[in-house]
């Protein structure tokens, strides 16, 4: 008799794996979770997230997620592993590998598409195995891949899609700068050149470049957008259904809160924005990085009674150039995600809650070999589940 599937979360404890468990084991699921098990090297943020989440079928399990006999133990069992170990500690390739050998099926939330290139050559030898792998499965990427697809599926001749996400925050102003997500993410964002998809060829532009300004709606406003890496430039080009569509150009550009992306400048000019160089101090390398998180850890933690209560608005949209019988069409499709009760408890409901949707239709719906989102997943079932976490999605298309 059928029980149930078990999930490994690998990174289970960190801010986007809390996310990703609780809404894998609540009513919203649409799979049968027996298990959800929670590896990290946290002992005590795991167990204060069983205590929140106060679910039996949690489970808490050490990792060390360098060590890969750890990693095949963490595998023994699982129908699915999520990597939600951030991607800039160079654990990817070695996870990603570990679950092929143990013919587990594999997701991630992308990291930058600083290994993607190199997961999507793994394509052939994970059909011969009969392992499934999706990359890239939080908000963005993830999402946005899926809405990437939207678009493209409305068009019959493809000039180009742009990919827009921009965040802002109400309230009152918090002087505490408290990251989005992973520092190193943030970091790399704005640091590192991006790989954007220009002329019909990926082309390397300069960190912060391809900056744009665009007028939302309130409570956005004036936004300036700026290139930075991601994955979705890598593989939506390239999929079957778009890139026939004769695609020309693809970008992805990332807009933070005004003031935080001041900040963030100000950290890359400061020479932060090579976070993973060690530097010498009183005669004894030091991480950056390690620093910085902990300084920033610090501070939240001393001036907590200063942190404002900040309500955060997200607008996620891509926007497709092309023809539908023969005329000049745009189409367009957005997902916006305002503040809901339903978030409380989450860091980035946005990213966790999509990294649950994507897993559920693959536990459901097994296709061996690498995809990523936008060749994994059916629009409308993916879309329907985002509305269910009380995302509001819209399309559009114009023709002239």
């Amino acid at each position: 008799m059928f029980e149930g599937f078990t999930i490994a979360i690998l990174g289970g404890a960190g801010m986007m794996g809390q996310g990703i468990v609780r809404d894998l084991l609540s009513d919203r699921a649409i799979a049968t979770v027996r298990e959800v098990r929670v590896h990290d090297g946290a002992r005590g943020r795991m167990e204060a997230l069983a205590l929140q989440v106060g679910d039996p079928r949690l489970s808490l399990h050490p990792l060390d997620a360098g060590d890969l006999s750890s990693v095949a133990a963490a595998l023994r069992g699982a129908d699915l592993c999520v990597n939600a170990v951030p991607t800039l500690l160079g654990r990817q390739m070695a996870i990603f590998g570990a679950c092929l050998e143990a013919r587990v099926d594999y997701m991630d939330l992308g990291g930058l598409g600083t290994f993607t290139v190199r997961q999507m050559e793994w394509d052939a030898r994970f059909r011969a195995a009969g392992v499934a792998a999706v990359l890239g499965c939080g908000a963005d990427p993830g999402m946005s891949n899926v809405i990437c697809r939207a678009v493209a599926d409305r068009l019959d001749e493809i000039d180009a899609i742009n990919l827009y996400w921009a965040a802002e925050l109400t309230g009152p102003e918090n002087p505490v700068l408290v990251p989005p997500y992973s520092v190193s993410t943030v970091l790399a964002e704005y640091a590192r050149p991006s790989t954007q998809f220009l002329g019909g060829a990926h082309v390397e532009c300069p960190a912060m470049s391809g900056r744009e300004k665009l007028h939302l709606p309130e409570p956005w406003g004036a936004c300036e957008f700026m290139h930075s890496p991601h994955s979705e430039q890598l593989t939506v080009p390239l999929a079957e259904g778009i890139r026939d569509k004769g695609i020309k150009e693809f970008t992805w550009k990332l807009h933070l809160p005004h003031r935080e992306h001041e900040a963030w400048v100000g950290l890359v000019k400061a020479g932060f924005g090579g976070f993973d160089r060690p530097v010498m101090v009183e005669g004894r390398e030091v991480s950056p990085l390690a620093v910085l998180e902990a300084l920033i850890a610090r501070n939240i933690r001393e001036n907590h009674d200063a942190v404002p209560t900040q309500e955060s608005h997200e607008i996620h949209f891509a926007v497709g150039r092309g023809r539908v019988g023969g005329r000049p069409a745009t189409a367009r499709c957005d997902v916006v995600v305002r503040p809901n009760p339903l978030y409380d408890g989450y860091v980035d409901a946005c990213t966790s809650m999509n990294a649950s949707i994507a897993a559920q239709p693959m536990l459901l719906d097994r296709r061996p070999g690498v995809r990523a989102p936008e060749s994994a997943f059916d629009v409308a079932t993916y879309l329907a589940q985002c509305e269910r976490r009380g995302f509001t999605v819209s399309h559009s298309l114009d023709v002239a």
